[in-house]
């Protein structure tokens, strides 16, 4: 009687039977998953080319590997190191990271359960995100430099660049504004700035610069040819120019001299205004002040500053003879007795150098007359300056060389006043040595040169404290003359 059919039987069941089993011996096949890891590790290390065996002297003696965990696996000798390099940095790790394997490969022993499904390894974002983050940081620190940078390059050049690229702006008066009449100087080598200074303080042109800028932006060329020329107010530059190029604007036999200046800067303008040679006009001089009437050591001085107009042909000791007579007119008017024309015109000259308003020139002569009158040393920088040579070297500040230089002028080493006079002055500085206004006063110090603001004061103390304010001007104002 047939067996009776068990309720496991199952024909696929019995099909399976009788395939191969791969992990029988007749296979070969491990038959277990500790057998299995062992033949992997083995397959692998003959797989592995064999390193040639080196010598052993050229290779330092190495310690001991520790044991590994699993007999299988075989540490790796260490490649030798040049003695200059720096061997890298390699990551190490407690076991090699499980494979993701398929249920095939669990049966022919190339994975095991452990790594069946296993997740795949964790990959380096970590790493490479904190690299970025740190690349985003740099760029934007280069980022903030560049705009710093810029920020910075345009507040200190920024005008200038403006400047560069707009062209010079001429701040000029408009066409059809011009009225009245003026008459300006020219002196032999007067070139565009000084030219234009001289147009501006005549009312000429809207600012000290604008002829200049106009000459600059236009490229204009021009040689200013010495002498007085009748002009307008309120012109502009282009008018002027074509003004001074015209003869017809040049007056002849015409003298025109500002106040302050010394004789040998009033003989060159004679020369230059007049056409007359420059040795004939110092020869003039040269004859001595009694060819001209004067009780005087020199013409210092009584060359009285003013407009002058003169007939064709006139000669260099008519011209000086019309000045010293101008001179003795205003000392008349003042009031000078006739033994005291030098004595005034030496304290009316350092007055005139000193003082820049018409008030301070009446308390420049109170100053003067109040240290005459304590025995105290005048130590007018003027008179310093004049001694020395540097009047007009651009300076309000005596140098220690003329400070202390001993001549006859120098306030600072002399008692009571200088020489003679300085400088020709006016009739202001004339009619102010006569009057000195009534006060204490026992110094006085130009505090802004710009404007002229003058401190007096009555104690040394009051006065120490006003020069301490013209040296912290001077500080913030370097180009102005200090």
């Amino acid at each position: 009687m047939p067996d009776s059919p068990s309720p496991f039987d199952d024909p696929f069941a019995d099909l399976y039977g009788k395939l191969p089993d791969a992990r029988s011996a007749d296979t070969g096949a491990p038959t277990s998953r500790r057998a299995a890891r062992q033949a992997r590790a083995q397959e692998e290390h003959a797989a592995a080319p064999e390193r040639p065996a080196e010598p052993v002297a050229a290779r330092p003696a190495a310690p001991e590997p520790a044991p590994a965990k699993s007999p299988a696996v075989e540490p790796a000798a260490a490649e030798p190191v040049a003695a200059t390099a720096r061997a890298p940095r390699r990551r190490t790790a407690s076991a090699p990271a499980p494979t993701p394997g398929t249920l095939d490969d669990l049966f022919t022993g190339r994975t095991t359960t452990d790594q069946v499904g296993a997740p795949p390894p964790r990959t380096q974002r970590r790493r490479n995100r904190t690299g970025g983050w740190i690349a985003i940081g740099i760029v934007v620190v280069l980022i903030a430099g560049v705009a710093g940078g810029g920020l910075w390059a345009w507040n200190t050049f920024g005008t200038r660049v403006q400047e560069f690229f707009a062209g010079t702006t001429v701040d000029d008066y408009a066409a059809g504004e011009a009225t009245g009449e003026a008459q300006v100087t020219i002196a032999s080598g007067d070139t565009g700035g000084p030219v234009s200074q001289k147009l501006y303080d005549a009312g000429v042109v809207k600012t000290p610069t604008s002829l200049y800028d106009y000459m600059v932006e236009n490229n204009v060329v021009f040689t200013f040819q010495p002498g007085v020329y009748k002009l307008q107010q309120k012109m502009t530059s282009e008018a002027v120019l074509a003004a001074l190029k015209d003869p017809q604007n040049k007056l002849e036999n015409r003298v025109q001299l500002p106040e302050g200046l010394t004789v040998a800067q009033t003989v060159q303008r004679i020369s230059d205004q007049m056409a007359i040679p420059l040795d004939q006009v110092r020869a003039a001089v040269d004859a001595g002040p009694a060819a001209y009437g004067v009780a005087a050591e020199s013409l210092e001085g009584w060359l009285f500053p003013a407009t002058y107009q003169f007939d064709a042909g006139v000669t260099a000791a008519q011209v000086l003879q019309r000045m010293v007579d101008r001179t003795v007119q205003s000392l008349d008017t003042a009031g000078v007795p006739a033994d005291q024309r030098e004595r005034i015109l030496t304290i009316a000259s350092i007055i005139q150098r000193e003082a820049r308003f018409e008030a301070d020139f009446y308390k420049v002569s109170r100053v003067i007359q109040n240290r005459l009158d304590q025995g105290m040393k005048l130590q007018m920088d003027s008179t310093a300056q004049y001694g020395y040579g540097e009047l007009y070297e651009g300076s309000a500040s005596t140098s220690s060389e003329a400070q202390f230089d001993d001549n006859p002028w120098n306030t600072y080493v002399i008692d009571g006043l200088p020489k003679g006079p300085i400088s020709n002055p006016g009739d202001l500085a004339i009619d102010a040595a006569m009057k000195p206004a009534d006060g204490p006063w026992l110094f006085f110090v130009t505090v802004n040169l710009d404007t002229g603001e003058t401190v007096f004061s009555v104690t040394a103390d009051e006065h120490q404290a006003a020069v301490n304010q013209w040296i912290a001007w001077c500080k913030d104002h370097p180009d102005s003359g200090c």
